[in-house]
């Protein structure tokens, strides 16, 4: 893959803009194959990625005229000379596709050409249903697209394939490896070779013999690129299945566990957002925000502990009040003219802040609610080793009350954990009482959480020992001026964090028993530099460069990693005596109620004829 436009670091940090350029002329390469007037037919899981790489105006600038989600039945009318179909690899897709071209009336008064653009990998499997449903003949071309990592912002790519974890351990399936692997490569073509690398599990074991082999079919003809990126960490998700379970409590985190993030939006009641004397006379839509790092109040709010967001949007209300107030102060033009220069930004300033007070408040409303609070102390006695061992009374009552499946799925599986898996007679009794209360069709679920370990029996004592030896559990935590990662879960180190910590200072050397109590193999692997591409540094251990640089570590989860840990991460980049900037990398950015929701089977009732 051509390296075109070498990345540069900027203060430590990754240039992702590079990243994004590329994939950018990929797509635009790939439209430009059809000659005349476009329209897009998107696989609707994409457009939200999509978005975050090319904005319209750019599709628009290529000819592309028109464009519609991936419906049943029939194309909308549209007169233009292509139709592109932009889908997933899914057989499912595939079906939705060939009805639309069986349903077209090929009649109009000028041809009309289909294409199919693949993302991000052709599929024989979806090619061969294709032609099964005698569609396949209606395509002038058939490409593939590989957007591979979104930059959702300046520290953070996510793939959005959000069924890798149910894939790789459920089903075993380990095709998103090769896609991990695949966009590890372009990264190191746009950004140097990677020196060192770690992993911890089966799957990044897969990703790095993978890499590799992909090394190897290069023949030696890696870009000639200083690296930019010192060290890789990949971790799989079942190396610590116990954090994503947990409620996050971030403000990001928990705006995620409430509303749910999606591809940096979120939708909320509109009603919170329009002025208290204004009543809508019906309902209104929800709301749509997008929410990263372009809005000063919300990269300063987003990884904070929700305890300390008050205090911080009252102190932010404070100065945009004084800030509007210098208005008064100005005497001279000079002094009016600087004011009106300042005034887009403070007016942006106080948007902003009203949008995050509302937010703020409506995550307070369920934060402050009887059943959340109850189910933070559950999942808290859990993580400190207290009553792990016996049927729990909160979870009867949540089963009692038929409380929300998923939620009570979550604090079985973290009961599961803590107890390093449930005494028998216990497990039996939980699984009795669901079905009982839920219906038979949750058995399947049930059989998937054991399959993946969610959800298992009583087997060898371990937590107790992680637990103290990476010093999971933090008594006096400081939710306001943190010093440690647990704050993100108010007392809890996400154990995925603290190995991240440990490898960059002292090194997993000192955890060498702790790591053995994990899941999955370790891998370390050096990848050679040529000489004169070499950086004057040693390895992920030494503190700073020559120059003063701070080292950059890419973190790849493999299954998913929550916004509590993207926090945690982003805390350690900021520690003075930490020398370490995080580059975060993930297939899919998830929460414990979206992990469990992927376990769910979706069982569709058969009526049976009597006759």
């Amino acid at each position: 893959m051509a390296a075109a436009g070498a990345a540069h670091l900027s203060s430590g940090k990754i240039n992702l803009g590079v990243l994004r350029d590329h994939y950018r002329r990929e797509l635009i390469e790939c439209i430009d194959k059809c000659t005349g007037t476009k329209a897009l037919v998107w696989d609707d899981a994409l457009t939200g990625p999509f978005g975050l790489v090319a904005e319209y105006s750019l599709l628009k600038d290529h000819e592309v005229e028109k464009m519609f989600p991936l419906g049943p039945k029939t194309l909308q009318a549209s007169n233009v000379q292509n139709i592109i179909f932009l889908t997933r690899p899914k057989l499912k897709l595939m079906e939705l596709i060939a009805q639309n071209l069986l349903n077209e009336d090929h009649k109009g008064p000028q041809r009309t050409e289909f294409h199919l653009i693949f993302v991000p990998r052709k599929s024989l499997l979806c090619e061969k249903k294709l032609k099964e449903m005698g569609v396949f003949g209606t395509f002038t071309s058939v490409e593939e697209f590989s957007l591979e990592l979104i930059p959702f912002d300046n520290d953070l790519l996510s793939m959005e394939i959000d069924t890798t974890f149910r894939e790789c351990y459920l089903e075993n399936d380990f095709t998103t490896m090769f896609y991990v692997a695949q966009s590890i490569m372009t990264l190191q073509a746009l950004y140097g070779i990677i020196p060192y690398i770690y992993g911890k599990g089966d799957c990044a074991k897969h990703v790095v013999e993978m890499m590799r082999r992909m090394k190897g079919e290069l023949g030696g003809r890696e870009p000639q690129i200083t690296p930019q990126i010192d060290n890789l960490l990949i971790l799989d998700r079942n190396v610590d299945l116990l954090t994503p379970l947990l409620t996050q409590l971030t403000y990001e985190g928990l705006i995620d566990e409430t509303f749910g993030l999606n591809n940096t939006s979120v939708k909320l009641p509109a009603e919170k957002f329009i002025p208290k004397n204004q009543k809508p006379d019906e309902p209104l839509e929800p709301k749509k925000f997008i929410l990263n790092s372009s809005d000063e109040l919300y990269a300063d709010l987003r990884d904070k502990n929700f305890n300390a967001v008050g205090s911080i949007v009252s102190k932010k209300a404070k100065a945009i009040t004084l800030e509007f107030d210098e208005r008064h102060q100005a005497k001279t033009v000079g002094e009016m003219k600087q004011f009106v220069t300042k005034l887009p930004h403070l007016q942006k300033a106080r948007e902003s802040l009203t949008t995050q007070t509302s937010i703020a408040e409506l995550v307070k409303e369920a934060t402050n609610s009887d059943g959340f609070m109850e189910t933070l102390r559950c999942q808290q006695d859990f993580t400190n080793g207290l009553e792990t061992d016996k049927i729990h009374p909160y979870i009867e009552e949540c089963i009692a009350k038929k409380d929300s499946i998923t939620k009570i799925l979550r604090l079985i599986c973290i009961q599961s954990y803590c107890n390093d898996g449930l005494k028998p007679k216990i497990l039996e009794y939980y699984k009795r009482e669901i079905i009982q209360a839920y219906g038979f069709e949750h058995m399947i679920t049930l059989m998937n959480l054991e399959k993946t370990g969610l959800l298992k029996t009583h087997g060898n004592r371990t937590y107790a020992i992680i637990r103290k030896s990476l010093k999971l559990i933090v008594d006096d935590v400081n939710e306001q001026v943190p010093n440690d990662i647990s704050y993100v879960y108010s007392g809890y180190a996400p154990l995925s964090i603290r190995l991240a910590q440990y490898l960059a200072r002292p090194g997993w050397r000192s955890i060498t028993e702790v790591l053995n109590l994990l899941p999955g193999p370790k891998v370390e692997e050096i990848q050679q530099i040529p000489v004169a591409l070499r950086k004057r540094r040693n390895s992920i251990t030494s503190s700073h460069s020559s120059t003063g640089e701070q080292r950059v570590t890419l973190v790849f989860f493999l299954g998913g990693v929550t916004y509590a840990e993207i926090a945690a991460l982003r805390f350690l980049a900021q520690q003075d005596e930490g020398g370490t900037d995080y580059l975060i990398a993930t297939t899919k950015i998830i929460n414990g109620s979206g992990l469990i929701e992927t376990m769910k089977e979706k069982i569709e009732s058969v009526k049976l004829n009597p006759f």
